[in-house]
C-alpha cells in the first residue's frame, strides 16, 4: 500500500477506505476563499457495491491499493457475474457485475480487456478505450432535422445506445468511446 496527498486522488483510483477496497469514481476539488482546499470524493466499494462519499481536505494522506492488472479476454456474462479468460493460461475469472454495471454495453466476445485484481480476488475491469460495435437498429432520418449536426439514436449489437450521425444505418459497424459512451466514426 502506497500514501498518497488528497489533493491528488483521480477518478479511477484505488483506495482503502474504512478497510474496504473502494474505486473513485467522481472527483470533486473545490477551494474555497476561506479555509482548505477540499476534494470531495465519490467511490464504490468493490466487495459490496455500496457507493460513498466523503470528503478530504487536501492537505490529508491516504492509502491507495497496490493493483495488480491481468490481461484477460471476455467471454460472456449471465445475471451477476462477468467471466473474462486468460489467453495464454485458459484461466477463468469471474467479476461481478455490480462492478461493471455501467461497462457491460461494450463488451462484446473476444474484446481484450484488463482485469484489475486485489489480494487474489477480481475487482474491477479496465475496457480499451475504444470498441467497434455493430449498429442493428437505426431509425429513418427525417426531413429537416439538419440543424447543428443532427443526431439520431441507434441501437447496437450488445443493446448500448448511442447518440449517432443521422448518416448511419443499420449493420454498419461504428467506433464507440467507453468512457464517455459517444459515437467516434464508423470503422472501416
Amino acid at each position: 500500500m502506497a500514501i498518497k496527498n488528497a489533493g491528488n486522488i483521480a477518478k479511477g483510483d484505488y483506495l482503502l477506505f474504512r478497510g474496504s477496497p473502494c474505486q473513485v469514481t467522481k472527483t470533486e476539488f473545490m477551494n474555497p476563499g476561506k479555509g482548505s482546499a477540499i476534494n470531495r470524493i465519490r467511490m464504490k466499494n468493490v466487495t459490496t457495491g455500496a457507493v460513498n462519499d466523503f470528503t478530504y481536505k487536501t492537505s490529508e494522506t491516504v492509502e491507495t491499493l497496490n493493483v495488480d492488472k491481468k490481461q484477460m479476454t471476455f467471454l460472456y456474462h449471465d445475471s451477476n457475474e462477468v467471466i473474462f479468460m486468460d489467453p495464454a493460461t485458459y484461466e477463468q475469472a469471474s467479476v461481478p457485475l455490480s462492478l461493471l454495471e455501467d461497462q457491460i454495453g461494450f463488451l462484446i466476445p473476444n474484446l481484450l480487456c484488463w482485469v484489475l485484481w486485489y489480494q487474489d480476488k477480481a475487482i474491477g475491469v479496465m475496457l480499451p478505450p475504444h470498441v467497434n460495435l455493430k449498429v442493428i437498429e437505426s431509425p429513418d432520418a427525417t426531413a429537416g432535422n439538419r440543424v447543428n449536426s443532427p443526431k439520431k439514436e441507434v441501437t447496437t449489437e450488445t443493446g448500448l445506445k448511442v447518440q449517432a450521425p443521422i448518416f448511419i444505418k443499420e449493420g454498419e459497424i461504428i467506433t464507440v468511446d467507453t468512457t464517455s459512451g459517444e459515437y467516434i466514426s464508423r470503422a472501416n
